[in-house]
């Protein structure tokens, strides 16, 4: 067993756990481009280990109630059996590279609109103030539709089960709680991965060697990731995603390495540094609204 490939494995666990996304976008890649694995076996083998992984980052969300059911329920309703379907395609018609590079170019813009969702979203939520998580009413045929969309996606590249279905959330109910998004996130994408990796079982080159590899350092990371996402303040969590949203749109549309990390950096400072400043503006904005105590009648 590589220790390399499950120390990759442990980081893309960590950000799976944190953020709910980044799995195929992250690790297929680092599969394919650094450990020199075909791109069939690459996309099994992560869907494989990600069928495993997923449940114990949704595990931690589901001890601390962010997972909303019936959102995950009616995505699951069109996302699992477009998985199978997307998976039947991709072998029927064998798209070639022409299809391929579109389908990761209309996911990358995806989910710059999504990272820009998110930032746009923490700027309003600043001006009208915190306060409690919203009532979310659900609609479901919209739901199940975007989630079929999601899943063909997932069968044909591996790539979206967390990152893509972020974006339906976000476009379909933008009052949903960045710890909540995440929590949903991360439990529908347990069978709809599920299916996506039992269809490439059937049709496709599972290396059960290399998802064992993967596993042995995901498994941990997820549940740490899915630990301080479930517990950590929804700006943190809303941050970690715009970075990584951002991350996997630059590299599904073709930049190398050093200038996704360069950019990834680049968010990390700037989310640190609204972060920040969001924080000191609430603070003296807490003092002006603090009343003068009044002073007690003379007795």
């Amino acid at each position: 067993m590589d220790p390399v490939l499950a120390l990759a494995g442990f980081g893309v666990g960590i950000v799976v756990g944190l953020t709910g996304m980044g799995g195929g976008a992250l690790m297929t890649p680092i599969l394919v481009l650094l450990f020199g694995v075909p791109p069939v076996a690459a996309v099994s083998s992560d869907l494989a280990a990600s069928a495993v992984m997923k449940p114990f980052g949704g595990w931690v969300h589901l001890r601390r109630g962010t997972v909303r059911w019936p959102l995950v329920g009616w995505l699951c309703v069109g996302s699992v059996p477009s998985a199978f379907l997307g998976v039947l395609l991709l072998r029927l018609a064998a798209p070639g590279p022409v299809v391929q590079h579109m389908i990761q170019r209309a996911l990358a813009a995806a989910l710059l609109l999504a990272a820009a969702g998110l930032v746009a979203k923490a700027y309003t939520a600043r001006r009208r103030g915190t306060g409690p998580a919203a009532e979310i009413r659900v609609r479901p045929l919209p739901t199940a539709l975007l989630g079929a969309a999601g899943g063909l996606v997932v069968g044909l590249t591996s790539v979206g089960s967390g990152s893509l279905i972020i974006v339906v959330l976000l476009a379909l109910y933008p009052a949903l709680r960045a710890n909540d998004l995440v929590g949903t996130d991360l439990v529908q994408a347990i069978p709809l991965v599920a299916a996506a990796a039992l269809g490439h079982a059937l049709f496709g080159d599972l290396h059960l060697d290399i998802a064992a590899a993967v596993l042995v350092g995901s498994i941990p990371g997820v549940l740490v990731g899915a630990r301080l996402s479930s517990r950590a303040p929804a700006g943190f969590v809303r941050s970690a995603l715009v970075v990584v949203l951002l991350a996997s749109a630059l590299k599904l549309l073709g930049l190398g390495n050093v200038s996704v990390a360069a950019a990834a950096s680049a968010a990390t400072v700037l989310a640190v540094a609204v972060s920040l400043y969001g924080r000191r503006v609430a603070v003296r904005r807490g003092v002006r609204r603090t009343p003068e105590p009044v002073a007690a009648p003379p007795s």
